[in-house]
């Protein structure tokens, strides 16, 4: 969100993404740098209205203090499941980038 620059090539980083990436796929724009609201550059209306033109899932995130990142993981994980249900991913082809599975925590 600190960085105009950034925003102003999604147009063309999107198509590459799409022209390289399954149609069907999930992507999430993220901004970045919430906690450095005073250096905001692009503002949260800018990038829901660029992610909702072009169907992407849109949230506002800190690194710095993780700040909705998890949040980033799930919504993204929900969008694929209900893609699923859709009929528009099949888990069970190889390539469509679905892997079914289940993984075990690492150890705290």
């Amino acid at each position: 969100i600190t960085r105009r620059e950034s925003f102003n090539h999604l147009s063309r980083w999107l198509e590459e993404a799409r022209q390289n990436g399954n149609p069907n796929m999930t992507i999430m724009l993220i901004g970045n740098k919430s906690d450095l609201e005073h250096r905001r550059a692009v503002s949260t209306k800018e990038g829901e209205l660029f992610a909702q033109e072009n169907g992407l899932v849109f949230l506002e995130t800190s690194a710095k203090s993780a700040a909705n990142v998890e949040t980033a993981f799930i919504k993204t994980a929900d969008n694929i499941y209900e893609k699923i249900k859709e009929g528009l991913y099949d888990p069970s082809r190889e390539g469509n980038g679905v892997k079914l599975g289940v993984m075990a925590a690492a150890p705290k």
